[in-house]
């Protein structure tokens, strides 16, 4: 057996394979609620074969949300409704299945991505946002600074998220701490400009973030995780060795993992792109802490993901984009590496000629 197809644990959570699909933003929500699209989304993610469908990022706040369309876990309603999308799944698959809660600060209220993805006015459907500092990203409206009350009341908001994630059926929670968004904007010096105990030195713009897992692992019996941009790729901004010394907080804090992206906050990043572009971060962070570290960025080749876990770069890699273009990618991988790989009964009969024996029961 591949070590890609050997079984991994993220926190008490044993997952098939190391094989896991990254939240994706679907834009289609109707006020905070999944709909259809959701059900046929995840639905064709959820036959996979990956060994653990992360849900997109889902606000725990309505002005939490990146677009009017996104997902939120802001009320019991909206739970029930991701519960029913669980129970969907259940039904069918056996794949596991996490929740990365997130706020999306700054950088909410702006439409679709195929719309262009421009902040959205008042009349248009969009709102004031909030952030650590009144500084605006690229040419979005400055936002409004986060009081302490407002602090506060964000803490609150994720881990009243967390609870109904947990009582929706979900087997783990992601924390979004990357990509530019309210978390990650605590997190970089280049956003965060405040002078109180959230801002300054690393460990205050570290601290929001930390008593934020502190206090959802304290509420859930979940295994918790968090993603985070291991850099903003500008000078100046957060880098590689603050975010070693956050794995570290998080690790001694009893962190399932840690997911690692990179970049989104200034439109000043400068990255050169290539296949594993970002697996240096991950590997640099699995070095320095036992927690399993999730590799992510163009992992596009089975032997590329197989290299990744095989040399310990990190434990496990995620699929984002490449899942969306190859919802079968984990069928193919099992077949390039010589491993077995379940798949529905309803899909068995699929199993080409040549390569009988790839499908197990």
């Amino acid at each position: 057996m591949s070590h890609l197809f050997s079984q991994g644990q993220l926190g008490d959570l044993t997952l098939s394979n190391r094989i896991i699909i990254a939240p994706m933003c679907q834009y289609s929500a109707a006020e905070g609620a999944p709909t259809d699209w959701h059900s046929v989304h995840l639905g064709t993610l959820a036959q996979s074969g990956a060994g653990l469908l992360i849900i997109e990022a889902t606000s725990v706040t309505p002005e939490g949300r990146i677009s009017p369309w996104d997902l939120g876990i802001w009320s019991d309603e909206l739970g029930d409704a991701l519960q029913r999308e669980v129970e969907k799944i259940r039904r069918w698959s056996p794949i596991k299945l996490g929740i990365q809660l997130g706020h999306a600060g700054r950088k909410a209220s702006v439409d679709a991505p195929w719309k262009g993805g421009k902040a959205l006015s008042g009349s248009e459907g969009g709102w004031e946002t909030l952030a650590p500092s009144s500084l605006a990203f690229s040419e979005n409206p400055t936002p409004k600074a986060m009081s302490s009350e407002e602090i506060a009341q964000i803490k609150q908001a994720f881990v009243d998220g967390a609870r109904r994630a947990q009582r929706a059926g979900f087997d783990l929670i992601e924390l979004h701490a990357a990509h530019g968004y309210l978390l990650h904007q605590f997190l970089s010096p280049l956003s965060n400009q405040r002078t109180d105990n959230y801002g300054g030195s690393p460990e205050n713009r570290m601290r929001l973030v930390l008593e934020i897992f502190d206090e959802v692992k304290a509420a859930v019996s979940l295994p918790v995780g968090v993603r985070i941009s291991a850099t903003d790729w500008t000078e100046g901004g957060w880098d590689i060795d603050g975010s070693i010394q956050l794995a570290r907080a998080l690790e001694g804090r009893g962190c399932a993992y840690i997911h690692v992206s990179s970049g989104g906050l200034s439109p000043a990043q400068q990255i050169t792109i290539s296949p594993n572009y970002q697996v240096p971060f991950a590997q640099q962070i699995q070095q320095q802490v036992a927690m399993p570290a999730i590799a992510v960025g163009l992992i596009t080749e089975p032997e590329q993901a197989e290299a990744i876990i095989a040399t310990g770069q990190a434990e496990f890699i995620a699929l984002a984009r490449g899942m969306l273009y190859d919802p079968r990618w984990p069928w193919h991988a099992a077949a390039k590496l010589g491993d077995k790989i379940a798949v529905a009964p309803q899909y068995q009969r699929s199993e080409p000629h040549h390569l009988r024996g790839l499908f197990s029961v």
